[in-house]
């Protein structure tokens, strides 16, 4: 049976890509308190492996709440949604920042479930982001290309 676990230099190939932010709420992970995972997008629980077009660099809240999920449901349509996938989809496709640049708004079903289960709103890291917005250091620059 093939080793499963994320490499070094796949930790390190991810975070560099994730340009050392969490590819879901965009917190930097120099300031967090925790260590930041590398998560697999497709859960090895339903399939997924342990290859760079599968692996995210995920603060652990947004690590913690995603979890195995992959889709939820849209409170809109009210339809099962896919989450968003950082290897395939573009974040700005998804998602914008509100006018204060304190809550992430989820701009398609995909962007909208996102936010919704993995909590992207969540209180402390709207705290950070009102903090790291004080000081310059958000909103992040988001990349066009992938």
């Amino acid at each position: 049976m093939p080793d499963r676990r994320v490499t070094p230099a796949q930790r390190k190939r991810v975070a560099e890509r994730a340009d050392m932010r969490c590819e879901y709420c965009r917190i930097p992970a120099h300031f967090a308190m925790q260590t930041f995972s590398v998560e697999h997008i497709i859960p090895r629980a339903k399939g997924g492996k342990t290859v760079l077009e599968n692996l995210a660099f995920a603060c652990p809240g947004c690590n913690s709440f995603k979890h195995t999920k992959t889709e939820w449901r849209d409170a809109v349509s009210n339809k099962i949604v896919p989450l968003y996938h950082p290897r395939r989809q573009k974040w700005v496709d998804h998602f914008a920042w509100s006018e204060d640049h304190l809550q992430i708004i989820g701009l398609t079903a995909v962007g909208r479930v996102t936010v919704a289960a993995l909590k992207l709103n969540r209180s402390g890291l709207v705290n950070l982001r009102r903090a790291l917005y004080a000081i310059s250091e958000h909103p992040p620059k988001e990349k066009r290309e992938s």
